[in-house]
């Protein structure tokens, strides 16, 4: 981007929400408005290595060009002011309180299971790697891939070592995931804007996984979605194809339907919104070492407060010790990919 260019995105108070670094403490002109915006002129992704390899990476830059960490420098919320990653501005209405940026691992209709490195530096997408082999998952009929755009928020953690008081189950150890809904088919590495609409208890081999269902706000008919119910009246069946589709997907690598918390209800906004919360806070209290974070790796360039907050030039000399020469395509993804399993009910 040029140096004009960028004055001029500046001074229009476009493209950018939180993207200065902490240390920086810039003053950015903002509009003061409801109305969504398109996230992906604030961030933009950087390939490194070959698609459908175990090398590739797919690394994200803020909109001045320097890498950051997805998990950890994007803010969750959206249109709120931000110090450290703790909003200090109350969302001035309820439409504002809702919205929340959204990173895409996986396109709807795709196999192939991308992902954020939670255990890399900056955390880049790549494709999660099983028993020495690039995952996949199955297609099950009537299903092709993921039904939804999958992802996740940022500045979320579900602690592994804190137990969840609606399940009774500690978390997965990752950031919250989301089923986005919309009739857009979004691309890997793209940041939205959602509002949340209800949320999913699936336990996972004894773990609380959280699943968030979300709307793109910019989609056609986002303004006829403001809770679950309205997920059951404009979008019939969808949430029994969720229910199942989680019940079943890992059924063809040998492994047991998954069972859910609450029977398999959807709970509601308000009930999804207080999990984010708490999300929120254990991420929080992750980036600040007041936790045991394992291995997640919480390297970020925003949070000047943080123990692990490094500097732009140290992101960049982090991203360029990473490979990118490029590989063979993994000829046996397009196999995994046309393969098709008949489960019944």
């Amino acid at each position: 981007m040029s140096a004009l260019l960028l004055l001029l995105v500046l001074r229009a108070g476009r493209g950018w929400r939180a993207g200065a670094p902490a240390a920086a403490r810039l003053q950015l002109a903002t509009s003061a408005g409801t109305r969504p915006r398109r996230a992906m002129a604030q961030y933009h992704t950087e390939e490194r290595g070959q698609p459908c390899s175990h090398n590739y990476r797919l690394f994200f830059k803020n909109v001045t060009g320097h890498y950051i960490s997805p998990f950890h420098d994007i803010p969750l919320k959206v249109n709120s002011k931000e110090e450290n990653g703790i909003s200090t501005k109350k969302a001035q209405n309820d439409e504002n309180e809702n919205l929340f940026n959204m990173i895409v691992e996986i396109p709807r209709w795709t196999n192939a299971k991308m992902e954020i490195a939670t255990e890399e530096p900056l955390n880049p997408i790549k494709q999660y790697v099983k028993d020495g082999k690039l995952r996949y998952v199955a297609n099950i009929f009537p299903y092709k891939g993921y039904i939804w755009n999958y992802g996740t928020l940022p500045q979320t953690w579900e602690d592994p070592y804190q137990k969840d008081k609606s399940t009774n189950c500690c978390g997965d150890n990752d950031p919250i995931d989301v089923c986005e809904i919309g009739s857009k088919i979004a691309s890997c590495g793209e940041v939205i804007q959602v509002k949340i609409l209800g949320i999913l208890a699936l336990i996972d081999e004894g773990e609380t996984d959280w699943k968030l269902i979300a709307i793109n706000v910019n989609d056609p008919e986002a303004s006829k979605f403001h809770d679950i119910d309205d997920v059951k009246k404009f979008k019939p069946g969808y949430l029994e194809a969720t229910l199942n589709w989680f019940r079943l997907y890992k059924v063809p690598d040998g492994k047991p339907e998954n069972q859910f918390a609450f029977n398999g209800e959807f709970k509601n906004k308000a009930f999804a919104l207080e999990v984010v919360k708490s999300t929120h806070q254990c991420w929080k209290a992750l980036l600040t070492k007041k936790c045991n974070g394992g291995t997640i790796n919480c390297t970020n360039v925003q949070i000047s407060d943080s123990p692990f907050h490094c500097t732009q030039e140290e992101a960049r000399s982090l991203v360029e010790s990473v490979s990118s020469s490029p590989m063979i395509k993994n000829k046996e993804s397009n196999n995994e990919e046309q393969v098709w399993h008949f489960l019944g009910k």
